[in-house]
C-alpha cells in the first residue's frame, strides 16, 4: 500500500521537520503545487505545505492553488515553532562573518540580528541549500534549522536568532481521502461574494453568528479577477458532516457565487 508523504524540501527544513511527524516514507518536493500534484496524481497517499506564518501572514501559492488549482481536502494541521540559528562551518567565529545566507522568509525573521552584526544578507532557495552553500567557508554563515547544520556536518553558533520569539508556521495535510467527524474538529473554506450586494460579507458573517458558530481564522486573498476582487478563506470550529455546519454551508453557497468546502480536521494541541 502507498504510504509516501510529500513535502516541500529539501530536507533539514521547517518542512522536513513538519512532514517527519507524519511518518517515516518521505519524499521532498521542489515547489508547493509539485507537493499537490504528487498527492492528486496518487504518487503520494497525503503530503503538507505550509499555508500561514504567525509573522509573515499567508503562504499565497498555497492557497491559490488549493482554491483554483486542486481538489484536495485538508485532513489536519501541524503547528511548528520557528527558531532560526546562525550556521557556521567549524572553527568559525562571529567576527569571521561577513556574508549570510538563507531562504527570503528567513532573512526577513531575523532582520535586527542581521543588521547588529552588519553582516550581508543573500536569499537562497530554502534554508538548507543556504546551508550547504557555505560549506568550506568560514567567512559565510546560513540561517535556519538545526536539521540543516546536522545535514551537512556544519554547527551552530548562535540559537534563536529570530526578531519575535513567539513565531510559528501552520501546516495542512492534504489528501484526496476525508475525514470523519471527530471531538475537536475545524472546518476550512473559500468563497467569494457577490459584488453589488452592499453587506454581503457582514452576511456571510452573521450565519455563523445565527448557529453560535466562532470562527478561528478568516483571509482575504485576491480572486485574480480584477481589483477589488477577493476569495476570502475562514476557519470555524466544526466537522462538515455535523447537522449544524451543513446548515451554515448550505446558506453560505446560497449567499455567494463561488463557494468550496476545503476540508475538515481535528484541530492541532
Amino acid at each position: 500500500m502507498n504510504e509516501l508523504i510529500s513535502f516541500l524540501g529539501p530536507e533539514g527544513t521547517f518542512s522536513h521537520e513538519a512532514a517527519s511527524l507524519l511518518g517515516d516514507d518521505l519524499v521532498p518536493f521542489c515547489t508547493i503545487p509539485a507537493v499537490m500534484e504528487s498527492i492528486d496524481s496518487g504518487q503520494c497517499i497525503k503530503g503538507i505545505v505550509p499555508i500561514e506564518n504567525s509573522i509573515e501572514g499567508p503562504v499565497g501559492i498555497t492557497l491559490d492553488c488549493l482554491a483554483h488549482e486542486f481538489d484536495l481536502n485538508i485532513v489536519g494541521e501541524v503547528i511548528i515553532p520557528i527558531n532560526q540559528n546562525l550556521i557556521v562551518n567549524p572553527g568559525s567565529k562571529m567576527e569571521d562573518i561577513k556574508d549570510v545566507y538563507s531562504h527570503q522568509q528567513a532573512i526577513s525573521q531575523c532582520q535586527e540580528f542581521i543588521r547588529s552584526h552588519n553582516v550581508q544578507p543573500h536569499y537562497a532557495v530554502s534554508t538548507a541549500s543556504a546551508a550547504k552553500s557555505i560549506i568550506g567557508d568560514k567567512s559565510k554563515a546560513a540561517i535556519g534549522h538545526v536539521k540543516s547544520a546536522e545535514l551537512y556536518d556544519l554547527e551552530i553558533l548562535e540559537k534563536n536568532i529570530q526578531d519575535v520569539d513567539n513565531n510559528a508556521t501552520r501546516f495542512v495535510v492534504l489528501s484526496k481521502e476525508d475525514t470523519d467527524p471527530g471531538d475537536n474538529d475545524k472546518t476550512s473554506i473559500i468563497f467569494s461574494i457577490y459584488e453589488d450586494h452592499p453587506g454581503s460579507l457582514y452576511n456571510i458573517l452573521g450565519i455563523f453568528q445565527k448557529y453560535n458558530i466562532n470562527l478561528t481564522k478568516i483571509e482575504s486573498r485576491p480572486s485574480k479577477q480584477g481589483l477589488g476582487k477577493y476569495l476570502f478563506f475562514v476557519d470555524f470550529y466544526g466537522h462538515y458532516k455535523d447537522n449544524t455546519i451543513k446548515k451554515i454551508i448550505m446558506d453560505i453557497d446560497d449567499n455567494t457565487y463561488f463557494f468550496k468546502v476545503l476540508g475538515s480536521y481535528p484541530e492541532f494541541k
